[in-house]
């Protein structure tokens, strides 16, 4: 996209110096290392060296706890676990994590559903329904996630509203990553990865002591890949791309009773992933099809085969982010836990998008993004009591962002479009918008001891946000001078527009009321009535604000009503957790994409009401010390209770002229109504150390419809996605090698991650991974 403030300097062009940065870090802790007293080697204890589970915690409730002591679903992710299944991006989440999609096309058009809720893609004016955070910070942009997860601890997936303690009112449910922390004793690690598609990744990390009180931790990685499409306009591969990072920590233990813990983060990518490719070309209509008589006449030829484009332009996206945190932690007098957390990150988004087809429809056409992010947390957790404990706090966020829309023409525009000769070919339009949010919150919760295995926990939030906005589109420039129908049709669809300013102020509150009730040691039964509420956001692009008012720009607060009923046990003497629940949910205002086909733009809309229902299984097993299996499933019933003004799907308007249908009762978009993950690894213990494995997954999903319009034509149909791998592990020195062979997506399916309308009734759409054998060999020490 041409964009005023574009970089002039590609870092990404440059060698990273990765395994330099790592020895030099190296020699530096290792001479404090040197020092210490002998004890543990830093290593994570192997999996399957017990009969019994490990036990996980989380802080689901501000405080450190085990996970099956939680009355709420959650799904924990470890690191041996997302290692074992090569999972190492946000977006393969879903295939470990019931009720959990990720619809990616790039990483501005990124979100993350729970239960079918929160699928809204490109909302630069709005926060999403699942609340992202990392090491305990919100992310503001779905696009902040969209890094290679380095150095994770573990990933917490919370599923139904969590706004009551988490930093942002989440009507959907939280993803919290938590990354490993700065160790005082010596851990080292090196890991390099190849497969097909040209296929690169090293990553490293080093963490010890600098003093008594003071240690270090620095991760890094490069990645790279081809991409597995092939453009055969000019004979490369898309949807590949180069990515690179680097996280430092320090974490300084003042006394027993005061830690502080400091966290830096870098990270960019230079990528043609969102390249669309063709996903269907829309409806016939009396026998034709108005998307291919459109591209016959402007000249051009579609792509046929498998894993197949054709476009002549440069789909080249770049992301630029980072940020640091400081978490202060003091245990007061009498037990008590005082917590700061201050943060600070940013993120710059410039893309380059081609119309996907080998003639000059567009000549470049994207939105770019530059997005700043200030918050505060503060918050006090009271000693477990025998009659109540609690945590309360106050919360500040702040986010200014800008983006900078550019639609640059083409000479076939009129042709493929169908506007008057002239109106469009090769005429410029540009675009800027702002908001600047400020969110205040304060909230707390109670939990009463109201038996020795009776709990009743209570907890509010009240968040008030103030939104402050506006959209500016200049007056279109080149092309020929037109008058007539064709000035007329080009006023219309790129006219100047200034929508002055525009404000939203909400307040927004959340509530829980949660009953548990330990029947035995094992047993943990609860049933939880949560309300969430979003507040509103603005769209920040014209659409049709030209005729309808600036004030459609607006999108109304998302409420969320939830019920949960579940149960939570230990079994076999920790060897089998098994966890199941029921829940329903109703929304109102629902918050999401549609695709206004009159102007060509996807816009943010409040999609009537919504009402998700279903049931949820998680269970681990553990039936010897070589061997675990992991399985959960969800099935989610996910439909508009009432949405009678949404858009109507291609078959519909062009059959019938329609504008408006009533699509109440229909299915959400991005809502599998069956989803299944099952995973699983075995382990040899040979003589000599030597350690042989192999780990399988199986992630199936039930058909899904595509788009908001609930057009047949953008439906996804059932998939699944099998994984294997297999490796040995040994001794050398003070360390352990490994060595591993993967095979993902081992029999090659092609399936739809996200699908998003096009011009001319057509469907454009994101594949998942194709088949990719590669190796990767590790060595911590």
């Amino acid at each position: 996209m041409v964009h005023p403030r574009r970089l002039r300097h590609d870092p990404l062009t440059q060698k990273t110096p990765l395994v330099m940065a790592l020895a030099l870090a190296s020699v530096s802790l290792m001479s404090h290392a040197a020092d210490a007293e002998p004890g543990q080697d830093g290593q994570a204890p192997i999996a399957g060296t017990d009969t019994r589970l490990d036990k996980v915690t989380v802080n689901a409730r501000r405080r450190e706890e085990r996970a099956q002591d939680v009355p709420t679903p959650i799904t924990v992710l470890d690191s041996q676990t997302l290692e074992n299944q090569r999972i190492y991006r946000i977006q393969d989440l879903q295939q470990l994590a019931p009720s959990t999609n990720v619809a990616y096309q790039h990483a501005r058009q990124a979100s993350v559903s729970i239960r079918g809720l929160g699928n809204n893609p490109a909302n630069d004016g709005l926060e999403g329904s699942v609340g992202l955070y990392l090491d305990n910070v919100y992310l503001g942009r779905p696009g902040m996630a969209v890094f290679d997860l380095l150095d994770v601890e573990q990933v917490d997936v919370l599923r139904g509203p969590q706004g009551t303690l988490f930093g942002k009112n989440t009507t959907a449910g939280v993803l919290n990553i938590s990354t490993r922390k700065p160790s005082f004793t010596p851990e080292r690690s090196i890991e390099t990865s190849v497969g097909e598609h040209g296929y690169v990744q090293t990553k490293g990390s080093i963490s010890g002591p600098l003093n008594d009180r003071l240690a270090g931790r620095l991760s890094l990685y490069r990645t790279r890949e081809d991409g597995d499409t092939r453009n055969i306009f000019d004979g490369h591969d898309v949807n590949g791309g180069a990515r690179e990072g680097m996280r430092g920590q320090l974490l300084w233990n003042i006394n027993d009773d005061l830690n502080v813990r400091f966290i830096g983060d870098y990270n960019q990518e230079k990528s043609t992933y969102g390249s669309p490719t063709l996903y269907s070309v829309g409806p016939y209509i009396n026998g034709s099809n108005r998307f291919l008589q459109r591209v016959a006449s402007a000249g051009g030829t579609l792509a046929s085969g498998n894993r197949k484009v054709n476009f002549d332009g440069d789909s080249t996206k770049t992301t630029f982010q980072g940020g640091a945190s400081v978490e202060v932690n003091w245990r007061a007098p009498s037990d008590f836990t005082l917590t700061s957390i201050t943060a600070y990150r940013w993120w710059d988004f410039t893309p380059n998008n081609d119309d996907g087809l080998d003639i000059s429809v567009y000549r470049n056409n994207g939105v770019a993004v530059k997005d700043k992010q200030y918050s505060q947390e503060i918050r006090l957790a009271s000693p477990i009591g025998d009659a109540y404990d609690y945590v309360v706090g106050a919360y500040y966020y702040r986010q200014v962002l800008n983006n900078y829309g550019a639609t640059l023409y083409g000479s076939d525009a009129d042709n493929f479009l169908g506007t008057a000769q002239g109106a469009l070919a090769n005429v410029d339009s540009f675009t800027n918008g702002h908001i600047t949010t400020n969110s205040y919150a304060l909230f707390g919760q109670l939990t009463l001891h109201l038996a020795p295995r009776l709990d009743l926990a209570l907890g509010v939030r009240g968040t008030y946000e103030e939104k402050d906005a506006w959209v500016q589109r200049q007056a279109p420039t080149g092309g020929a001078s037109v008058s007539g129908a064709a000035a007329t049709a080009r006023q219309a669809q790129l006219g100047a527009f200034d929508s002055g300013d525009l404000s939203q102020y909400s307040f927004s509150p959340s509530t829980m009321a949660s009953l548990s009730y330990r029947f035995n040691d094992q047993l943990l039964g609860y049933t939880t009535l949560s309300h969430g509420e979003k507040s509103g956001g603005v769209n920040l692009a014209v659409g049709s604000a030209r005729t309808a008012g600036a004030g459609s720009l607006l999108i109304g607060s998302e409420r969320s009503n939830n019920l949960e009923v579940g149960l939570k046990s230990t079994l076999f003497d920790q060897r089998l957790l098994l966890n199941a629940n029921l829940f329903l949910t109703r929304v109102t205002g629902y918050q999401a994409t549609a695709y206004d086909p009159d102007v060509r733009a996807n816009y943010l809309t409040n999609a009537g009401a919504v009402r998700s229902r279903g049931a949820e299984l998680d269970a681990t097993w553990q039936p010897n010390r070589n061997w675990t299996v992991n399985a959960n499933a969800s099935y989610n019933d996910v439909r508009y209770t009432s949405y009678k003004n949404a858009s109507c799907a291609p078959e519909i308007s062009y059959a019938t002229g329609a504008a408006e249908c009533d699509l109440s009762g229909a299915t959400v978009p991005g809502a599998s109504k069956w989803i299944a993950n099952l995973n699983t690894h075995y382990q040899w213990f040979l003589e000599g150390g030597l350690q042989p494995y192999v780990n399988a997954s199986y992630a199936f999903r039930s058909h899904t419809v595509g788009t908001l319009d609930n057009s047949e034509y953008s439906e996804i149909p059932s998939y699944a996605v099998v994984n294997l791998s297999t490796g040995l592990r040994g001794d050398l020195y003070q360390g352990q090698w490994d060595v591993s062979l993967w095979l993902k997506n081992a029999f090659d399916k092609t399936y739809a991650t996200y699908v998003w309308g096009g011009s001319n009734g057509s469907y454009n759409a994101s594949l998942g991974d194709s088949r990719t054998l590669g190796m990767t060999a590790r060595y911590d020490f």
